[in-house]
């Protein structure tokens, strides 16, 4: 077996890089106050796909291995021991076993075993009977074909075929293991976890209300009393409430340039954390409906939309340009800025329009028949004025469209259903791993592949690049394929946001990560106040 043995990852973990402060310098005590954009709609992280959620959640659970706390670009090399004290792959890598953390408890007291690990891969992955409303990364676990324990503190996944990336998706913030005496329906409203803080209300519209954990298996943590996230509706209302200090620190995809030039102009003194994110603009096209069925069509939109009159208008200077993987230097699989120009829809906008106007001639329309659509979308503005900004795009060679917004509760059940024929969307890796963008947002079989995009052929390239072990050989299958997905328009992408994650300065050790989902377990924070 190829060992990885990291049990020195317990009270020392996390606080000694990125400018932490020298042991004995953090202070125990008071609640941290978040602040939630949307209503959650339930506390579920492995049906979850919206960053609030794991924002609220993620500290009332823990995975079998996570990524370093300190570290905000995630790398395999960054992946630490959390309910696993260590891992071990078999000479074939067709096995992934790991021991278990003894004297570990769920926050009922029940003790922790390899029984709950099994439970909860085995519900997710779809080989157990389960009540998952929604199941969106069933598709990372399809090359396990089975889970065995070995006692209460060991447990093997065996996989059909290797498959590297295994580890990266069990560090997600996503991948939480759920307790095997509780359903996953349960868990929705009333989350049991194993984390440095336990639930103690959740009232959706208002606020979800989490304690310290008094038995929490790593000593000296967390140093928070407590967590309170609270509702506020409305960028401008949340403006408000960060600059008068009624929040300590701003969620996910909230503080994008924009906001935190409001923010700045309003309150100097509130410090930011500055992160090219893995959060996405980019445009889903409902790829059975007609007319986006003529892969043509499809081109003709990406072609029309000017990726860097978006970034210097919409998002004032704070994006890059970037296709499916996040691009060279902030993540590890994509493209560099020569490669990313050479894509359609990048490079010369004018080119582009006048190539977008010549392909919708040929198929039919012009002046006298324009191409017709409505443009769906979230009714919250990080969604609508994107979609307006490419109303006005795409009306500039001929194409005329209406803007429809969907209620935030109602828009992710839309696309799920493909009810919808074009729309403005934001997507966010959750790891920086092909495996999980390809097989989740461009497989045949996804939920989560909103576009319904398929194309078996290239779903053999994820497959090769999957199994490749040669870092260097699979970097170069991943760009080719991601080149191949924008030539097709499976999902253009617009551009990578930068994030400002906003928070007052008494909030210590705050470290948001590349990806929006895999921070915040918040038992490293403290408050200096």
């Amino acid at each position: 077996m190829v060992s990885r043995d990291a049990t020195w990852f317990t009270a020392l973990i996390l606080a000694l890089a990125l400018g932490a402060p020298p042991a004995g310098a953090q202070k125990y005590g008071g609640v941290l106050r978040g602040l939630l954009r949307e209503p959650p709609a339930d506390l579920s992280l492995h049906e979850s796909s919206a960053t609030d959620n794991v924002f609220a959640a993620s500290a009332l659970y823990n995975n079998l291995v996570y990524y370093d706390y300190a570290e905000p670009v995630e790398s395999p090399d960054t992946i630490r021991p959390e309910l696993a004290e260590s891992w071990s792959w078999s000479a074939d890598r067709t096995a992934l076993a790991f021991k278990l953390r003894q004297g570990v408890k769920w926050h009922d007291g029940r003790p922790f075993t390899a029984a709950d690990v099994k439970h909860t891969f085995d519900v997710v992955r779809g080989a157990k009977r389960g009540d998952m409303k929604l199941n969106p990364r069933r598709v990372w676990y399809g090359q396990v074909r089975e889970i065995t324990t070995s006692g209460d503190h060991e447990v093997t996944f065996h996989l059909k075929r290797p498959q590297s990336s295994l580890l990266s998706m069990f560090a997600c913030g996503v991948s939480a293991v759920y307790p095997a005496h509780v359903s996953f329906a349960e868990l929705r409203g009333k989350p049991l976890g194993t984390g440095p803080f336990r639930l103690t209300a959740f009232l959706r519209d208002q606020h979800v209300i989490e304690d310290k954990n008094p038995d929490y298996f790593v000593k000296g943590r967390p140093y928070l009393d407590g967590i309170r996230f609270i509702v506020i509706k409305g960028t401008s209302s949340q403006v408000a409430a960060l600059i008068a200090g009624q929040v300590d620190a701003a969620p996910p995809v909230f503080t994008l340039k924009p906001v935190a030039e409001q923010i700045k102009a309003g309150n100097p003194k509130i410090a930011f954390a500055e992160r090219v994110t893995s959060g996405t603009q980019n445009v889903i096209i409902n790829t059975k409906r007609s007319p986006f069925n003529n892969i043509r069509l499809r081109q003709a939109v990406n072609l029309a939309l000017d990726r860097n009159a978006m970034i210097k208008t919409l998002y004032r200077g704070g994006a890059v340009p970037g296709s499916a993987f996040i691009p060279l230097p902030w993540g590890h699989w994509g493209l560099d800025k020569a490669q990313i120009e050479a894509l359609p829809g990048f490079g010369d906008p004018e080119q582009n329009k006048a190539e977008a106007r010549k392909i919708l001639a040929e198929e039919g329309y012009g002046p006298k028949n324009p191409l017709k659509f409505v443009i769906s979308t979230r009714a919250v503005p990080a969604y609508s004025e994107p979609a307006n900004w490419m109303a006005g795009q795409l009306k500039q060679v001929g194409i005329e469209t209406t803007v429809e917004l969907s209620e935030v509760g109602t828009w992710f059940a839309k696309v799920a259903r493909r009810d919808y024929l074009i729309g403005s969307n934001q997507t966010a890796a959750f790891i920086d791993d092909p495996d999980a963008q390809l097989y989740e947002n461009y497989s045949c079989t996804s939920i989560r592949n909103y576009t319904s995009y398929c194309n078996p052929e290239i779903e053999k390239k994820f497959d090769r690049q999957s199994v490749e072990s040669d870092d260097a050989a699979r970097r170069k299958l991943v760009q080719e394929i991601d080149v191949q997905l924008q030539h097709e328009g499976a999902r253009p992408y617009l551009l990578y946001r930068y994030n400002y994650y906003a928070h007052w300065p008494f909030v210590k050790n705050w470290i948001p990560h590349i990806s929006a989902y895999n921070s915040w377990r918040m038992q490293e924070v403290w408050l200096d106040r």
